[in-house]
């Protein structure tokens, strides 16, 4: 089958220069939308097909969508960063492209091509360009995602697809400067068990770990940490985020990726940084037990969550039925502040950019 031709149709009215300036003052993360949407489907008689650039609108689905009755969906969450010289690019689109591919062929879609993921992300953000916030740490979001659009109710992978991307001017994910988060260790659910679908970037592992978020909130915590599902002892992820630790002797460590882990590209790039600083990282098991100990002694003087949306984000205070613990003096450590201005200099422009990770739009 052949590749789709991009068919381009410009927004009639887009949104003026005073309305956009007003919309992205300071938005909260996801709440505000570009002018336009990459739209593309996929069947199994036409393969991938009807690829469009449109004006944003809303989808007309069938009550039957299988999708809305199995959670056939996938999602990737990256960014377009405004540089100093006024021009655009993305970071590290290929490597959501991947992950996008590693996602559907998890949950039995369609495999899209990398070349038609970047592409179509740039088409959207070189159509929305004037959106991308030129405040300080402020970007573009962009949100691929695809759903199974078949409309049936036997519980199979669907045969027919939806691809779109949208797009979301963001500030700061999270409020707070130099405060660092409080997380809640969440006894009672788990995100991701051996075997199911921890390692793809599915709307149901998100779905499933909001009751546990909102478990947090009561608590007066901002995220929630999530143990394993097989002994309950050893710290995973957040509930949208990875985590690493920080040590008295200077070195890292995060959880390894055996399956029950999303492997973050925001992850990927803060271990090639540090190993680049000299900084020694591993990929090992961490207890939550030993966490509060270290924590107390001294010996862990860090700790912090990464991811697109959150960037790099210090962990200040940890929080549950069993652990209470401060991490340093509850606020960001010199190993997070350092790293993440090593990668948002990179993603901004405002550093040199030796592992290519840069897709500057023309």
């Amino acid at each position: 089958m052949s590749k789709p031709t991009l068919d381009v149709t410009p927004h009639p009215q887009p949104a003026g220069a005073a309305e956009r300036a007003a919309l992205m003052q300071n938005p909260a993360f996801g709440h505000v939308f570009t002018d336009h949407m990459i739209t593309l489907r996929h069947s199994a008689e036409r393969g991938w097909h009807d690829w469009r650039l449109e004006p944003r609108h809303a989808f007309d689905l069938d009550p039957g969508t299988l999708s809305l009755h199995y959670a056939q969906e996938i999602f990737e969450g990256l960014k377009a960063y405004r540089l100093p010289d006024g021009g655009a690019t993305l970071f590290r689109p290929d490597a959501n492209a991947r992950r996008f591919r590693a996602s559907a062929e998890r949950l039995a879609m369609p495999l899209l091509p990398e070349e038609i993921f970047t592409g179509s992300v740039r088409a959207l953000v070189d159509a929305d360009r004037d959106w991308i916030p030129s405040a300080e740490g402020a970007s573009l979001y962009l949100r691929p995602f695809m759903i199974g659009t078949e409309v049936a109710l036997p519980p199979e992978p669907s045969a027919a697809h939806l691809f779109c991307v949208i797009a979301s001017p963001v500030a700061a994910y999270f409020k707070g400067g130099a405060a660092g988060v409080t997380l809640w260790v969440s006894e009672t659910y788990t995100r991701a068990a051996p075997g199911g679908t921890g390692a793809a970037k599915c709307g149901g592992n998100y779905a499933a770990s909001l009751v546990a978020q909102a478990e947090g909130r009561r608590e007066g915590c901002d995220q929630v940490v999530f143990l394993d599902a097989v002994e309950r002892r050893w710290v995973e992820e957040l509930g949208g985020m990875n985590v690493f630790f920080v040590f008295d002797d200077g070195s890292l460590q995060t959880p390894p990726l055996t399956g029950t882990i999303l492997p973050g590209i925001t992850r990927d790039s803060l271990i090639t940084l540090a190993r680049g600083m000299g900084l020694a990282v591993r990929e090992e098991p961490y207890a939550i037990d030993q966490w509060q100990a270290d924590a107390q002694s001294g010996r862990l003087r860090e700790a912090f969550a990464c991811g697109t949306a959150a960037v790099v984000t210090p962990i200040g205070r940890v929080k549950g039925a069993r652990h209470g613990f401060v991490i340093g003096n509850g606020e960001a450590g010199p190993a997070a502040a350092r790293l993440k201005a090593a990668l948002t200099d990179i993603q901004f422009g405002r550093a040199a950019d030796p592992h290519g990770w840069l897709d500057r739009l023309p």
